[in-house]
């Protein structure tokens, strides 16, 4: 990445701020002394009505600039917030938190990051009383990320729990909490700690380390501690109180959850108290329903008996308390949006993620104070466990970052090479009929579907096969069927197939005409290598294909890994961390989690 100049040091940008007292008021001592309570609750006590209310929001914002953004995002924030950009967002709510998307043009490259996050700090810093920013994102990986390349981009949760070594969680974590800290991102809302014991779970599926909660919870607190190594990042344990049994996605409808408390105790609650006892600074909340735990009829997010009872006074938890965005319908579907922030507070929540409406929410929250529905004792309890987190990421003292930091930190080589190794060790050698894997070069040709790149890496999916397999010296061509391909893309594969040795054809969640394409593939006589580039449960709907891959994930890492496998550069060392059942019995497995195959040595 080219260098830029290197930001202003944090005693020029405050100099003239009036938010310099407050933001010094800590200094050292407190850091030395880990949390300073006294001081804490002693900013919280000069703290107006209108600020507090304020800190316990975390909101989205358009634009790539904290002060400048382009006019399109201006529009947008406008439009949805009644604000120009960050900084006038900042000065009308002082929100405690700000949260990147890609969508919303907050994540160009990382130089752009770091000012973007400057900007944030310096706008919320120089208010009278200002305090720092707890700034976070979407980090998980595999599927689901928002900083993408150059950034250092790792195999998904489930490649990872198809690896199985905590030590490459571990090594995940702190790689990536090193470069989200480069780039101020001092939250991050990872990882899942669901057990995805449904196949048909159409929100979490590969985002989970897999079915087994005892490695789930052994990956999950391996991750968590990489994550909070040096307190960089604040990691996030998502979604409580689990959100892996689920047939409907809480972003458009409400999930019920019918495990038995027995069920529940045994399949979902091991992971959240394993990154617990991690130290995890964040647990973030599931817009979804629990009988068996709160019979109310309300989401977990709203549930006091499952935030105060469970999570606090059972599992003995005392970090922060994040719900999950309160945009999705999960959590609209009973309370209008005015009730629903005031609703979490009175369940246990700390931080509220997102609201559709930030007037309505804030004001919401400001009137329930007033009217006396909330205190504002339970405001300051919440407060003060945001502020403590602040304090114990080091933003009172140090809340802003430097572009040297970030052209030695992100995307460093020494970070790709771990990155890559890590994806080597998750790639799962389902089937291997006769042999036919590893593939000795040839003309090939590399089919399939191509789904938009998850994270911001180059894609698509097989373009970055093809030109894998080039440099394994390969003869390659790409050829894009898509993830419904008609009847005519078929054809037109076929044909290329007959001239070609033999076809790499990437599966994505497989349908019906993606199961026609890779049948008529195999009528043509060629050798044929299928990879699920998502869901590894493909496999159970194509008997036929001769040799199949589970890659996890169509990010370049994973899928390079996959090339490299199928190449015999490297051998497949990945076992299922999920069963695979019959597809046309789903009681009976067809493959066990720990199934993996290997080459003959």
């Amino acid at each position: 990445m080219p260098s830029r100049p290197s930001s202003p040091s944090r005693r020029t940008v405050l100099a003239t701020g009036a938010g310099v007292t407050a933001a010094l008021a800590f200094g050292t001592d407190a850091r030395a002394a880990g949390l300073d309570d006294k001081k804490l609750r002693s900013l919280i006590s000069r703290m107006t009505l209108e600020e507090k209310v304020g800190q316990l929001f975390v909101m989205r914002v358009y634009g790539h600039s904290a002060t400048a953004p382009d006019q399109a995002d201006v529009d947008a924030n406008l439009k949805e917030i009644g604000v120009r950009s960050a900084a006038e967002l900042i000065a009308k709510y002082r929100v405690g938190g700000i949260i990147y998307f890609t969508w919303a043009h907050n994540t160009r490259d990382p130089h752009q990051i770091a000012d973007l996050s400057n900007g944030i700090q310096q706008a919320s810093l120089s208010r009278p009383r200002g305090l720092p920013v707890l700034i976070s994102t979407d980090q998980e990986h595999g599927i689901v990320c928002r900083v993408g390349e150059p950034a250092t981009l790792f195999p998904g949760a489930m490649a990872v729990g198809a690896g199985g070594s905590r030590k490459d969680a571990l090594a995940l974590g702190r790689i990536a909490g090193q470069e989200l800290r480069a780039l101020g991102i001092r939250q991050n809302y990872s990882p899942v700690a669901d057990v995805n014991v449904n196949p048909a779970n159409p929100v979490i599926g590969v985002r989970s380390f897999g079915a087994d909660p005892h490695a789930v919870a052994g990956l999950v607190a391996a991750e968590v501690s990489g994550y909070q190594h040096g307190r960089q990042v604040a990691a996030t344990a998502k979604h409580f109180p689990g959100h892996g049994d689920t047939a409907v996605d809480s972003h458009y409808g409400f999930p019920v959850i019918t495990h038995t408390r027995e069920q529940w105790e045994e399949l979902d609650a091991p992971p959240f108290r394993a990154a617990i006892a991690a130290g995890i600074d964040s647990i973030m909340t599931a817009h979804l329903m629990v009988p068996a735990l709160d019979d109310s009829g309300d989401p977990a997010t709203l549930s006091r008996p499952i935030l105060n009872g469970i999570l606090r006074e059972e599992f003995g938890y005392e970090g922060v308390i994040v719900t999950d965005s309160l945009g999705m319908e999960g959590v609209r579907t009973k309370y209008g949006d005015d009730r629903v922030p005031v609703l979490a507070l009175k369940a246990g929540v700390d931080q509220l993620l997102n609201p559709p409406n930030l007037d309505v929410a804030w004001n919401a929250v400001l009137n329930a104070v007033r009217g006396g529905e909330l205190t504002e004792a339970r405001l300051d309890e919440s407060i003060l466990r945001v502020l403590r987190l602040k304090a114990k990421l080091g933003l009172f003292e140090k809340p802003y970052v430097s572009q040297a930091g970030v052209t030695r930190t992100v995307g460093a080589p020494a970070h790709l090479a771990a990155a890559d190794r890590v994806a080597e060790r998750t790639t799962t050698l389902l089937v291997n009929k006769g042999g036919l894997l590893p593939l000795s070069p040839r003309g090939l040709l590399v089919c399939g579907a191509d789904p938009a790149s998850p994270s911001g890496t180059t894609g698509p999916p097989t373009g970055v096969l093809a030109t894998a397999f080039t440099e394994l010296g390969f003869t390659a061509t790409a050829l894009s069927t898509g993830t419904a391909p008609s009847a005519a893309t078929v054809a037109k594969a076929v044909a290329a197939a007959r001239d070609a040795d033999a076809v790499v054809v990437g599966t994505y969640n497989l349908n019906a005409a993606q199961k026609t394409l890779v049948e008529q593939l195999l009528a043509t006589g060629k050798p044929v290598v299928a990879i699920a580039i998502r869901n590894p449960y493909d496999v159970a709907q194509l008997p036929g294909v001769p040799a199949y891959v589970a890659a996890y994930s169509w990010t370049d890492v994973e899928l390079r890994a996959a090339a490299r496998v199928i190449a015999g550069a490297v051998a497949p060392r990945g076992k299922l961390p999920v069963p695979v059942q019959k597809a046309d019995d789903p009681a009976q497995v067809l493959y066990p989690i720990g199934h993996g195959l290997s080459y003959p040595t």
